[in-house]
């Protein structure tokens, strides 16, 4: 019996955001709106989505003392996420300079304060918290080898999802854990290199599936996404079409539900499905953590409770609209 459905081991950022008419280009300036600051960073985020949802959701984070860091465990906690997996000290709290145009889209530059602290030993120590959770899933905005500690310290049965973002080489004892390793395309080229990145999602998935993972999902923008699996199926998850208004911190909301969704019991594709509606619905408001939706938000009368299975019907078919923030958030 585990005690949470999801725990998210990765970082918390506060957002400081602009919107601009459109991105500088090298060596140029251009005026932008006010300064806005939401609370985020993509373990932050998967961690409010996934609780949004329904999901009894931990974090594993770290932040500063400080008041991004108060930000950052109030919009936690009202969300419904445990918290008593988040340290506080050692540096500031991360922060992430955002810039968003009239599209929608978005260029992101991360600093990692308090992240950067997040350790091997903090991992160790929180070993109830890992033995206790169905699904733990990571990011890359924290150290690598804190990432290949939580590998390490998996319960027997716990389920591994990670969004390698930003990316970099991963080890081979990481790699295999992923069940699934989930990026867009621009991470799948990194990671496979210039000699593996050519044709198109299904050779990149395979090539993936080579290194060593469970089971990939590529998501693709207005292409929809991709699922695959190590005993060769592989699944088409078309676009769900809205009208972007903000694409931060989307491809968190699509992996929290995806993870949420696998721990439940759903098969990949009908989880991605799921997720796909998740983020759909977020790139439709402004911000990442408040744009992210209820179960009941996701359902036409409003009345789903937060287990009710996702389902492949038409509605549920879908990946994330607006990936083109993943590309630039890394989601």
């Amino acid at each position: 019996m585990y005690d949470y459905d999801l725990l998210v081991v990765g970082s918390a950022n506060a957002d400081l955001v602009i919107g601009v008419e459109r991105r500088p280009g090298a060596g140029e300036t251009v005026l932008g709106s006010d300064l806005v600051v939401h609370p985020g960073g993509k373990g932050a985020n998967q961690a409010v989505a996934a609780a949004r949802l329904g999901a009894r959701t931990a974090l594993l984070a770290r932040v500063g003392d400080d008041g991004h860091g108060r930000l950052l465990l109030g919009s936690l906690r009202a969300a419904g996420v445990d918290t008593s997996g988040v340290l506080t000290g050692g540096a500031p709290t991360g922060v992430a300079l955002i810039t968003v145009d009239p599209s929608g889209d978005n260029s992101i530059v991360v600093s990692p304060g308090a992240n950067g602290r997040l350790a091997p030993e903090d991992v160790r120590a929180a070993g109830s918290l890992l033995r206790a959770s169905r699904v733990v899933s990571a990011q890359l905005e924290i150290p690598p080898g804190t990432v290949a500690e939580v590998v390490r310290a998996l319960a027997p049965g716990s389920r591994f999802v990670l969004n390698p973002s930003p990316p970099r080489p991963l080890p081979p004892e990481v790699l295999a854990a992923c069940d699934p390793l989930i990026v867009n395309e621009h991470e799948a080229r990194v990671l496979l290199g210039a000699d593996g990145a050519g044709g198109g999602p299904e050779e990149w998935a395979r090539g993936l599936l080579a290194t060593g993972p469970r089971s990939v999902v590529v998501t693709l923008g207005a292409e929809g996404a991709l699922t695959a699996s190590a005993a060769g199926e592989v699944h088409r998850i078309p676009a769900v079409r809205v009208d972007a208004v903000d694409t931060t911190g989307a491809g968190d909301a699509f992996t929290a539900a995806l993870a949420w969704r696998l721990g439940v019991g759903d098969p990949l594709p009908v989880a991605a499905a799921h997720a796909a509606r998740v983020g759909a619905v977020a790139v439709t408001r402004a911000g990442a953590q408040a744009s992210y939706p209820t179960a009941a938000e996701l359902e036409p009368d409003g009345a789903a409770g937060p287990a009710a299975p996702a389902r492949p019907t038409a509605a549920h078919r879908g990946a994330l609209s607006g990936v083109r923030s993943e590309r630039a958030y890394g989601g």
